[in-house]
């Protein structure tokens, strides 16, 4: 009877928010897929109360984020698109350059971008609406759904969080003699990854659950369980379980069949085209093509009570690799910094060949601020620097400062190395 009913709600959601995606990917559910979680009924339009939304001085505000916009992207010819937004108001949006080669492509508010390792965090929402689901548990073991898999403590939670300790899969390929099969393919696979490890069985980088190691494999797989589990590939899976329900109309999974119609990225300092590698069919840990709007209504969607049960929501973004002290953390497919303060800022940042982007979710003040460019540039980062406008970072208003007065160190900061 429980099960019933969850069909019958599911089935009445989809009814109701049953759209168009306008991505290319036209894939659709083969006969034996499951039921899949959704969101519910997240009404994007009432998430903040009008308290939420007040600003101290709105104008100030947005003439400062207006003089960063111009100081650091115009300045350094960047090219992408930037939202800043608090509550129901967007306070600041802006685009410019191209998303093909030969100047074609014009970037707006309505061109989906890679967003690279920002992918993360919708790939771990995917998963957490599959545990409350009851789908799947936090402490089930990778072993459980794949036969053969070499690393019995390996969890579903260990993976979330970044403590697996499994080796990066961009690296134990090439370390393979004599080079596998796999590799001979234009563009290998999620499931070639997983082939690979159950047949080579490579060492593991750290013992699992020892501490915090970045590591692009853990959403590898954490993508080919969404699809064990829903029965559906992962593109399906997400545009029904997170891109419909949440209006993210312009976003989609990057596939092969995208390769002639998606945005491309760009050596920094000209128009030179960043190819295409074998890795780049690879989704879960990358390969999110979305905009700055669509991100942003993610990002509403977790401000609202009824998106995921608040104590898996709290679990999402606690702090899990506290062995070693400092301000740099990893939650459930976000990153944080905890300041000496007892602040917290959640975020995630990503690249990718060309491609740099921001993602900021700020709890306190329920600001977003996203950032995506497509020309290779460490300047993009900087935007999470303009959390210092709303919260109490001071680390982020020291280096916005630096930011503002032409400090070259700062400009260029820090970010997410793909397979760091």
């Amino acid at each position: 009877m429980r099960m019933r009913n969850f069909v019958l709600v599911l089935s009445a959601f989809l009814i109701i928010f049953s759209c168009k995606n306008k991505s290319e990917n036209k894939e659709t559910i083969t006969e034996n897929t499951t039921s899949l979680p959704n969101y519910g009924n997240v009404d994007l339009s009432k998430v903040f109360t009008k308290e939420d939304d007040q600003l101290s001085d709105k104008a100030s505000l947005v003439r400062y984020i207006d003089q960063y916009y111009k100081k650091v992207w115009e300045g350094s010819d960047l090219s992408g698109g930037i939202l800043v937004a608090k509550g129901d108001d967007i306070l600041y949006e802006n685009y410019r350059g191209y998303g093909r080669e030969g100047n074609q492509l014009p970037i707006d508010k309505n061109t989906p971008l890679h967003v690279a390792s920002v992918s993360k965090t919708m790939t771990a929402m995917a998963m957490m609406k599959l545990i409350e689901a009851g789908k799947i548990k936090m402490t089930d073991h990778l072993t459980q759904f794949f036969p053969g898999f070499p690393y019995p403590d390996v969890t579903v939670k260990t993976l979330l969080s970044q403590r697996s300790g499994l080796p990066k899969y961009e690296y134990f390929i090439t370390k393979i003699q004599p080079a596998p099969a796999e590799l001979s393919k234009q563009f290998i696979t999620n499931q070639d990854i997983l082939n690979m490890i159950i047949k080579y069985k490579p060492d593991l980088a750290r013992d699992t659950d020892t501490g915090f190691m970045y590591c692009n494999t853990n959403f590898a797989l954490l993508a080919l369980l969404i699809e064990k589990v829903t029965k559906t590939s992962f593109p399906q899976a997400m545009k029904e379980m997170v891109f419909e329900p949440l209006k993210m109309n312009n976003s989609y999974i990057f596939q092969e069949n995208d390769i002639p119609t998606a945005t491309q990225s760009f050596y920094y300092g000209g128009n030179k085209l960043y190819p295409l590698d074998r890795l780049d069919l690879v989704y879960g840990d990358k390969n999110v093509y979305t905009t700055p709007r669509d991100l942003y209504n993610f990002s509403k969607a977790m401000f609202s009570k009824n998106f995921l049960k608040p104590e898996l929501m709290e679990m999402v973004f606690a702090p899990y690799s506290n062995e070693k002290a400092g301000m740099n953390n990893y939650g459930l497919g976000f990153r944080m910094k905890i300041f000496d303060n007892g602040e917290k800022l959640t975020y995630h940042n990503g690249w990718w060949h060309g491609t740099n982007s921001v993602f900021a979710h700020l709890l306190k003040s329920k600001v977003t601020i996203v950032a995506i460019g497509n020309k290779y540039s460490n300047r993009v980062y900087t935007a999470l620097a303009l959390s210092g406008l709303f919260e109490d970072f001071p680390a982020q208003k020291d280096k916005l400062h630096s930011v503002m007065n032409d400090n070259k160190d700062t400009l260029n900061g820090q970010h997410d190395v793909y397979g760091e």
